[in-house]
């Protein structure tokens, strides 16, 4: 295997390190059709601060192959390994063919990294004719094993999305599963030793050497249930020190993740929002629900969605995202549109009864730029919308519709929103709760409290929903099953459920 040779920067040799530096795995992410991010960290000693690793920069190499045993290479190179980043790699491979799968590897002195296996997208406007992907979200490390991730490597799967919550802010908790044994986590040094402790999770790994994953975030990756500078506990937290955090969050989100150059953060700022189009079969508009968003109304968690929430100055996307959002979709020229997000757009009833309650920590909670998002689908006749979501550690197939409280809505887009991998433990279903969910909320075609993950087919004439779950993650093991199939077809914004 001829990799292009290794060592410091300064022209020194490569230091004698602790352990194998490639313990963290590989990744790739971000495709394009010419190319694609692909990702490591060395980290010898993970837990340590700098992972064990020198302050020096070292020089990885890498190269990428059309075939698994590395044989046909068709693009090298040589990477700086910067201590100010962890450490982190990501090449920004270009000059590949448009719909491809490719094979990579690192080298860092006599040490070779873990192969992963990625692919490019189809080119612009391209014909295709299939697509296979999942989504997942919310890992929380100690509550559970990543049981799901070893089934979804088994798949066949173009992309992968994760929709947030790739690691957990907090300490163990009681009943801890696997506990990580870390506090809550405040410092860049606490945050890359958190990232540490997940993606050395083999399972995890698999999962991300199997294909490319398309990544965004929720609010675990800083703190829970923040809203741009503002933390859950404000008078504790002001914005000036919230902020400080957030920059330390977001640079080890950047540096654990397959992401672009654009994307690397400039202090509490990162640039996160972006598109992806699959050739003339689908466009993929992520969203970042977290950095923008105003203030959640006072009045807890669970309220009216009278006209406080209906006030046009409350955002979830921000003016900026908003309008490219929009833009984006009424350019596109794809067979279907999907938005790829973190929190649930349905505006669900948790009251039984004449009485409405809704999480207004969820869409409901801006409920005037919710209502502008469907009208927009609408009104533009967007292609085929779908919206997938993660954040809730349940499985919902819910029909968007344009007016909750109208006798007689119209659906006007779908919405798959995703269980947790681990996040809540074990599943356990309560039938009483389901009746009275869909009671209350006819456009909920199917919920489901077990973990795992979704996988999603599509075609030119219909999509096709497959919620795979498994029955327990406090132990190895378990075995996976479709809970649940839905289709859809194209024009026709209605869940169709399979036997």
């Amino acid at each position: 295997m001829a990799f292009p040779g290794c060592r410091q920067t300064a022209g020194g040799k490569v230091p004698r390190l602790a352990d194998y530096p490639f313990k963290l795995g590989v990744a790739s992410g971000d495709p394009a059709e010419d190319g694609v991010v692909i990702w490591t960290r060395l980290a010898p000693q993970p837990l340590f601060a700098g992972g064990g690793m020198p302050e020096v920069p070292l020089e990885v190499s890498w190269q990428v192959a059309e075939d698994e045993a590395m044989g046909r290479v068709v693009r090298r190179g040589v990477a700086v390994a910067e201590p100010a980043w962890a450490h982190s790699v990501h090449v920004e491979v270009d000059g590949l063919r448009p719909d491809r799968w490719y094979w990579y590897q690192f080298k860092l002195g006599g040490e070779i990294s873990p192969k992963g296996c990625t692919r490019t997208l189809p080119a612009a406007g391209a014909v295709v004719d299939r697509l296979r992907f999942s989504f997942v979200s919310c890992q929380k490390y100690e509550v559970g094993y990543y049981t799901a991730y070893e089934h979804m490597a088994r798949e066949d799967l173009d992309l992968v999305f994760h929709l947030g919550d790739y690691i957990y802010e907090k300490g163990d908790g009681r009943g801890a599963v696997r506990p990580h044994g870390q506090a809550e986590v405040f410092t860049l040094d606490e945050y890359r030793a958190r990232y540490a402790v997940y993606k050395a999770d083999l399972a995890l790994q698999r999962a991300h050497a199997m294909a490319p994953w398309i990544v965004t975030w929720d609010d675990h990756e800083v703190s829970n249930d923040y809203a741009d500078d503002i933390h859950e506990d404000a008078v504790r937290y002001p914005a000036a020190e919230f902020l400080h955090r957030r920059a330390a969050a977001y640079q080890a989100y950047y540096e654990h993740m397959p992401l672009r150059a654009a994307s690397r953060p400039a202090g509490p700022h990162l640039q996160l929002y972006r598109r992806f189009a699959y050739g003339n079969l689908a466009s993929f508009h992520v969203l970042d629900t977290r950095q923008y968003r105003t203030m959640l109304p006072p009045g807890g968690r669970l309220q009216s969605p009278g006209p406080r929430l209906l006030e046009s100055e409350g955002t979830i996307m921000g003016e900026a995202q908003r309008e490219w959002l929009f833009a984006g979709l009424s350019r596109s020229e794809t067979a279907w549109n999907v938005i790829a997000q973190q929190v649930l757009i349905a505006r669900v009833d948790r009251a039984p009864g004449p009485e409405v309650l809704v999480d207004v920590d969820k869409w409901a909670g801006y409920e005037f730029e919710r209502r502008r998002l469907l009208r927009q689908l609408e009104a533009c006749k967007i292609s085929n919308p779908v919206v997938l979501t993660g954040d809730i550690h349940s499985n919902w197939a819910n029909e968007l519709v344009n007016d909750f409280d109208s006798r007689a809505p119209r659906a006007v887009a779908v919405e798959l929103v995703g269980t947790s991998i681990s996040s809540s433990g074990d599943g356990v279903e309560r039938p009483d709760y389901l009746d009275a969910l869909l009671a209350e909320n006819p456009f909920v075609k199917f919920h489901n409290r077990e973990r795992g993950y979704v996988r999603c087919e599509v075609v030119p004439h219909e999509w096709r929903t497959d919620f795979r779950t498994i029955p327990y993650v406090s132990r190895p093991g378990a075995p996976v099953h479709t809970r649940a199939t839905f289709t859809v077809e194209a024009g026709r914004p209605k869940l169709l459920r399979q036997a």
